[in-house]
């Protein structure tokens, strides 16, 4: 699409050329006019005007005049220019500024056309080959970040290929820092990382030519200018109200720093998880840190002693003070991280116990491995304490389930052994020293039936077998089942087996009796 200005102080003119324009088959964007100079260097200066078809004489500033402010202004634009035959020398002078070409008055139609389209396809040309260098230099400058990334990861290169690099930008490789980016973003956050924004404000604070980017992704690492401030970037940063950590190495010169620039700016990224509220992590935040240390084995077993009881605010107590951010400060990332791996070793052997009667529930420990998966240290603590609660609260369940089952072997067997004598729930719960409501709620869960209900059932079955082997009386029965009345006894025995407990005798005679003959015929 083009966008055309014509200028000339002669409206029917104007008007003619615009008529003509509408008509040709080019891809035509917007057609402005001017009846000056004076007037047409404004819409150049504030439209994308491609092409200018210009009278060389007009009043105030003319076609000349106008070629050459936009070429003193650097305006990328092209000229057509209008002229009669006494104005064949100003057509030169035209055409010594730039002009593609003149047309005579009056403007034959099918000259201008192929003017116009002349002009717009070299417009056309030299777009197309201005996007396509463009990409390769593009491509270009994206290989040479690769291959300078690549060293600085410490891939080895020649010796050319590094004072060839180092001529490519002396002064900054000269005296650099190396800095890396670590936009602070919670988990799941929603929203488009700030990559772009923040390279535009690293080109803020030093420069094209004092900023040079060699990673973007996870983190965005750059070489740049030492001489600036160490907290002109956070503090750029902060003042666009983006929240990233930054890690600034020392003073270094020469490419050949680059890869141990690169060791040590990392190492200070690893460190920004022990200093959560600084912005701008230097080398002299850590030099002072301890490089030996003990692990604290007795806190940590005494932590996991508090699993499966019903302490979990201890817990979480246990794991602030384990993880307080004053013992975590004195001492080298290294032990924040070998602390993080005990944890989640401990937390391991403790699953490894309950696992079979977890079911489908399970700890998610892959989770806990690396610390650098979080956005910060407070994170990490935070899902480390989740996962301990959960392992708490399982382990307590495992414990419970455990518990209750040797009370109620013993309530059972206590049971069938007490039957005969007077018995109530009170006397069962208070045996195996459980509260009387909890007793009876686990009772039924696990056994199926309320504690009156299995009562009765053990003492009928006890009842039914000496009806049918003893010649005990009904009331003698009764009474040596548990039941304190002959009426009550034999009102459950009917509830349960649909007859009374002297027809339940007599069939169960007769059962034998039949047996009996049945035997005597077969012999």
């Amino acid at each position: 699409m083009i966008n055309i200005l014509i200028v000339d102080d002669q409206k029917h003119i104007r008007d003619g050329l615009q008529a003509m324009l509408s008509q040709f088959p080019i891809e035509l964007n917007t057609l402005y006019s001017a009846a000056s100079g004076i007037e047409a260097l404004q819409l150049i200066r504030q439209h994308g005007i491609q092409l200018v078809i210009t009278d060389i004489r007009m009043p105030d500033m003319d076609g000349l005049a106008l070629m050459a402010q936009t070429k003193e202004e650097r305006i990328k634009v092209e000229y057509l220019i209008i002229s009669g035959y006494s104005d064949f020398a100003y057509a030169q002078k035209a055409i010594a500024l730039g002009a593609k070409g003149y047309l005579l008055k009056p403007i034959k139609r099918e000259d201008l056309q192929a003017s116009v389209e002349h002009v717009w396809q070299e417009i056309q040309t030299r777009q197309a080959l201005s996007r396509n260098m463009e990409q390769i230099s593009r491509l270009a400058r994206e290989t040479d970040r690769k291959e300078l990334c690549m060293f600085m990861q410490g891939a080895a290169n020649e010796e050319a290929w590094i004072l060839h690099t180092e001529r490519q930008n002396p002064a900054l490789w000269s005296n650099y820092r190396l800095c890396l980016l670590r936009e602070e973003r919670w988990i799941n956050q929603p929203g488009a990382s700030s990559t772009h924004s923040m390279e535009s404000i690293a080109y803020r604070v030093y420069g094209k030519q004092g900023c040079l980017f060699l990673q973007r992704s996870p983190f965005l690492i750059m070489a740049v200018d030492a001489a600036v401030d160490t907290e002109a970037l956070p503090a750029a940063l902060k003042a666009e109200q983006i929240d990233a950590i930054a890690a600034m190495t020392g003073r270094k010169q020469g490419l050949k720093e680059l890869p141990g620039s690169y060791t040590q700016v990392m190492e200070l990224y690893r460190h920004s998880y022990l200093f959560p509220d600084k912005r701008c992590i230097l080398q002299a935040h850590i030099e002072r840190l301890e490089q030996q240390w003990q692990l604290p084995h007795e806190e940590l077993y005494a932590l996991f002693q508090l699993i499966g009881t019903n302490n979990s605010g201890k817990i979480t107590q246990g794991i602030s003070m384990i993880f307080h951010k004053d013992v975590l400060q004195r001492y080298h990332i290294g032990y924040t991280q070998q602390l993080c791996r005990a944890v989640v070793q401990m937390l391991e052997e403790y699953e490894r116990v309950i696992r079979p009667y977890m079911g489908e529930e399970a700890l998610d420990m892959d989770c806990l491995r690396n610390l650098f998966d979080y956005p910060g240290i407070r994170d990490y603590i935070q899902a480390l304490q989740q996962q301990l609660l959960r392992l708490n609260h399982f382990y307590y369940e495992y414990k419970c389930s455990y518990r209750n089952k040797q009370d109620l072997n013993e309530a059972i067997r206590y049971i069938h052994e007490s039957y005969h004598k007077p018995l109530d729930l009170a006397m069962v719960s208070n045996h195996v020293s459980l509260n009387y409501a909890y007793f009876s709620n686990l009772f039924k869960k696990n056994v199926g039936k309320g504690f009156a209900e299995y009562l009765r059932d053990v003492r009928l079955d006890k009842a039914r077998k000496l009806l049918a082997e003893t010649e005990h009386k009904i009331v003698e029965v009764a009474g040596m089942v548990g039941y304190d009345s002959y009426k009550s006894f034999t009102r459950a025995f009917r509830d349960v087996m649909n007859m009374q407990p002297t027809e339940y005798r007599q069939r169960m005679r007769q059962k034998v009796e039949s047996e009996r003959h049945y035997q005597e015929s077969k012999r």
